[in-house]
């Protein structure tokens, strides 16, 4: 790990299967995506779901929108998911264990985060992300069990 690296690490009680369609189909990606205060319209969601593919997010917030734009590096399913974003160079992976108690441990690493990616509020700023995910995941496993 270099001092451009970041890494994240949840656990969410829910399904391996289930964290997985959050994190790749559009129309849960705009239920929760990005952190506290902005919102991702469902028109503004590219998922093309292969390597190479393009993956695409606009989010959007009192002070502006931020566009986030890259491509498929990896998509093994359910396990991991990877892209780069050729603006910046940040290559995102994310790893989904299933702990075989209905929940998930996800692992997020960031290789070459620009610096303002790595200041103390941006980092907050994405822990609110997976916030969202938490709530939006807590959501839908009490409705799929109720």
């Amino acid at each position: 790990m270099t001092d451009t690296d970041l890494v994240y690490r949840r656990v969410f009680r829910a399904p391996r299967e289930l964290v997985w369609r959050c994190l790749t189909d559009p129309a849960e990606l705009a239920l929760f995506w990005g952190p506290r205060g902005m919102t991702t319209p469902l028109d503004g969601i590219v998922v093309e779901l292969w390597p190479g593919g393009r993956f695409e997010t606009l989010m959007v917030g009192e002070h502006g929108t931020h566009r986030m734009v890259a491509t498929f590096t990896e998509v093994v399913a359910p396990e991991r998911l990877a892209w780069k974003e050729p603006s910046s160079g940040l290559h995102t992976t994310s790893t989904l264990e299933d702990l075989g108690d209905g929940s998930t441990e996800v692992i997020i690493r960031q290789r070459n985060a620009p610096e303002a990616m790595r200041s103390p509020e941006a980092r907050a700023g994405f822990a609110t992300s997976l916030d969202k995910l938490q709530e939006h995941l807590t959501f839908l496993v009490r409705g799929e069990r109720a």
